[in-house]
C-alpha cells in the first residue's frame, strides 16, 4: 500500500495504481461524457491532458500518473494553462470529412494541418491509432501550437486549418483557446475541426463557433447503437448511446443553428463492420435535415487491429456512392483505392 494526499486526506491505496485508479478506488466519480457530474478524463492513455489535476504542485495526466508515496493530490485546483499533446504538424492535400469537395484538385496543399493525441473511443480498426492511442507528439499551450500551426500554414501557402486527432474535442479549454488564438493570428483564415462529435454538446458547439471555428467534419459511426459498439470498441452500452446520441444531435443543432459553418458527415463503410441497408438508413436520416449536406464515406482498410478486413473495391464504394444518391443526397463523396469520387460520380482531381 501507499499512503497519499487527495484534497488534503491521507488516504491509503494499493501500490502501482494509477492516480485515476486510486480517485476511483476513494470513491470519486470519473465521467467519459461531459454532461456527467465528475471528474472527466475520456482518453486514458495521457495524450488529451484533459484529465489534468495539480500533482505535487504541478499539472499531470491523472490517467498515466502512477501513486507515489507521501504524493499530494487536488483536484478542484485551478490548472493555469491548458496543455496537450499534439504532432503531425504539415501540409494536408485530400483535406478531411468538412474539407468542401470542390477544393480537391489533386494539386499542391489544401490545408495546414496538426493532430491531437488521446480519443475517447477504441475502434479496432482506427486509421490513425497512432495519435489516438498513444500520447505521441509535443506537449504544448494553445500559444505555441498556434504558432506552430500559423508557421506550418504560411509554409504550405493555403488559407485552410484543420484541427483532427485523436479525437481533438477532448480537452475543451485547450481546444477553445487554441481556435481563438489561430483566429488572431489568421483573420482570413478557414478553420476545421475534425471530430467523432461524441462530446459535441450545445453550448460547447456554440463556443467553438465564437472562437472562430468555420467549418467542421462530424464522423457519424453508424445508427444502431450494435453496429456503434462494434465499430469503436465500447462494452458500455449506456455510454455508447450517450456518444451516438450527442454526435446526431450535434450535426442537426449545427445545421439549424449555425448555418454559416460548412458542415460535412463521415460514414464509414465495410461491409464487415456496417451493411449498406444501415449507411441507407443514415443517408435518408442526413436528408431529413438537409439533402446537401456533404457526406463523406470512407472506405474502411485493414488497419491497427483489424488486420483481417479487405478494403472494399473501387467499384463497390461507386456502388454505394449511387445508393446515396438515389436515397436523396446531393452531396455524396466516395473514399477509394483510386481516389475521391464527387458528388458527379467521377474521381476528384
Amino acid at each position: 500500500m501507499t499512503t497519499i494526499e487527495v484534497d488534503g486526506r491521507r488516504i491509503e491505496v494499493p501500490s502501482g495504481f494509477s492516480v485515476k485508479e486510486a480517485l476511483e478506488k476513494l470513491g470519486y466519480n470519473i465521467t467519459l461524457h461531459p454532461s456527467d457530474k465528475g471528474l472527466f478524463m475520456p482518453c486514458q492513455v495521457g495524450g488529451c491532458w484533459a484529465c489534468a489535476l495539480k500533482i505535487d504542485g504541478e499539472a499531470r495526466p491523472a490517467c498515466t500518473a502512477q501513486v507515489q508515496e507521501g504524493m499530494r493530490i487536488r483536484t478542484a485546483a485551478p490548472m493555469g494553462t491548458p496543455r496537450r499533446m499534439v504532432a503531425g504538424f504539415m501540409g494536408h492535400k485530400t483535406g478531411g470529412v468538412g474539407t468542401p469537395w470542390w477544393l480537391e484538385s489533386g494539386m499542391g496543399f489544401i490545408e495546414a494541418v496538426c493532430f491531437t493525441s488521446g480519443c475517447n473511443l477504441c475502434c479496432p480498426q482506427c486509421q490513425n491509432w497512432r495519435y489516438a492511442f498513444m500520447d505521441a507528439g509535443e506537449l504544448l499551450t494553445p500559444e505555441e501550437a498556434a504558432e506552430r500551426m500559423t508557421e506550418t500554414k504560411k509554409q504550405c501557402g493555403v488559407e485552410r486549418i484543420a484541427i483532427s486527432g485523436g479525437e481533438c474535442t477532448l480537452n475543451r479549454p485547450w481546444l477553445i483557446s487554441f481556435i481563438r488564438l489561430l483566429r488572431e493570428q489568421n483573420p482570413i483564415a478557414r478553420i476545421h475541426v475534425d471530430t467523432n462529435g461524441s462530446i459535441l454538446t450545445e453550448d460547447y458547439i456554440d463556443q467553438l463557433v465564437g472562437a472562430g471555428m468555420t467549418d467542421i467534419g462530424i464522423d457519424l459511426k453508424a445508427l444502431r447503437i450494435s453496429t456503434f459498439m462494434e465499430i469503436t470498441g465500447l462494452l458500455d452500452e449506456g455510454l455508447a448511446t450517450k456518444y451516438l446520441q450527442t454526435a446526431w444531435e450535434a450535426v442537426k443543432y449545427l445545421h439549424d443553428s449555425h448555418p454559416q459553418v460548412f458542415l460535412g458527415i463521415g460514414i464509414p463503410f465495410n461491409e464487415e463492420l456496417i451493411s449498406i441497408s444501415e449507411i441507407q438508413e443514415m443517408a435518408e436520416r442526413i436528408v431529413s435535415i438537409d439533402p446537401w449536406i456533404q457526406v463523406c464515406v470512407l472506405d474502411y482498410r485493414p488497419e491497427f487491429r483489424r488486420s483481417d478486413l479487405v478494403r472494399p473495391s473501387h467499384w463497390k464504394m461507386l456502388e454505394v456512392h449511387y445508393i446515396l444518391r438515389d436515397c436523396g443526397l446531393e452531396s455524396v463523396v466516395c473514399q477509394t483505392e483510386r481516389g475521391k469520387i464527387g458528388p458527379a460520380g467521377r474521381l476528384l482531381g
